[in-house]
């Protein structure tokens, strides 16, 4: 493979690996924050056809793989919490006591 040819599949793994790096970004602030103004991608990631990862670049995606996992488990956390408190909110919810009806009719 060409120096050139080299550099052009170190720069597509270093786009793949940023575009990742902000995904888990806005994850993680999903996790932190009131929700409010966090850009969520609007198409499902693809992962593009890549040769091997470079050796440069093995502990930067070594990081993004261990922030990927953490995310996730806090993920899941957060949807058992939220699946808990829909459950409690739902519980404590008072309806009004039925009411009779009577019905006049002639006999």
């Amino acid at each position: 493979m060409s120096p050139e040819a080299d550099t052009d599949w170190d720069a597509a793994w270093e786009r793949t690996l940023t575009e990742l790096e902000l995904d888990v970004a806005q994850a993680e602030l999903l996790l932190t924050s009131n929700h409010r103004d966090v850009a969520l991608r609007k198409k499902p990631w693809v992962p593009p056809q890549l040769p091997p990862l470079p050796a440069s670049m093995v502990e930067r995606a070594r990081t993004l793989l261990d922030r990927q996992m953490k995310v996730s488990q806090l993920l899941g956390e957060a949807a058992r919490e939220s699946r808990r408190h829909n459950r409690a909110v739902a519980r404590m919810q008072v309806s009004a006591p039925a009411r009779p009806v009577y019905i006049d009719t002639p006999a």
